[in-house]
């Protein structure tokens, strides 16, 4: 069994802090004149599904302005597509699913696959791992600089890297997708904290005890 190392461990533990925070936040019950303006915007928003429909126990959502709901809805929406991203390339990598070839000069696609996912990232290379996190970085400028910010009005993040557009796509069935984004993306970031408690602390999860990739 080996530990995730410290610097990994950190930011795995903030981003599942701030996916807590950012998915309470969807949320408000109508408990004062602006908790029922809260409430009545986050029911016309995606996301917005039985059988928490109004779930938000903390009061998240009224406490700021419309500004700061879009920005609780835009953190949501970017830590749901990290975890899914995150839980599908772990699966991916338990699964013994590799590209052909080699990473580096002397790191090959085949010898990562047979560490476990948290193993596999400490043995790439620093330049992959520089990458990896450039295009992060770059994708988050991109996503952060459109010419209408997101708690001015604008719209709310969008995929990147691919570029998609659903301009052609109708208000009602693009409610019906954004919602299932949102609760696919509620869904992985729990599997990836499960993932992370279960590689981190055994026995954690009992699904995952004795599983070779943990």
């Amino acid at each position: 069994h080996s530990l995730i190392p410290i610097e990994i461990d950190l930011t795995m533990k903030s981003v599942i802090f701030a996916s807590l925070i950012a998915s309470a936040a969807a949320f408000a019950p109508a408990v004062s004149k602006q908790s029922s303006t809260a409430l009545n915007a986050i029911d016309d928003m995606p996301g917005a599904t039985m059988p928490f429909k109004g779930f938000d126990p903390l009061g998240l959502a009224t406490l700021g302005s419309e500004s700061t709901l879009a920005w609780f809805r835009a953190a949501e929406l970017k830590h749901s597509r990290v975890a899914m991203l995150a839980t599908t390339g772990y699966l991916v990598q338990a699964a013994g699913i590799h590209f052909p070839g080699m990473l580096s000069s002397d790191v090959s696609f085949e010898s990562l696959s047979t560490m476990k996912p948290f193993d596999a990232w400490c043995a790439v290379p620093e330049a992959g791992k520089e990458q990896i996190i450039f295009t992060i970085f770059l994708a988050e400028i991109i996503t952060e600089s459109a010419e209408t910010h997101y708690t001015k009005g604008g719209a709310l993040p969008t995929i990147v890297f691919p570029p998609i557009d659903f301009s052609s796509v109708d208000a009602e069935t693009l409610k019906v997708k954004q919602s299932r984004e949102l609760n696919n993306g509620r869904l992985a970031m729990i599997s990836i904290m499960s993932f992370v408690a279960a590689a981190n602390i055994p026995g954690s999860v009992p699904a995952l005890a004795g599983n070779p990739m943990f």
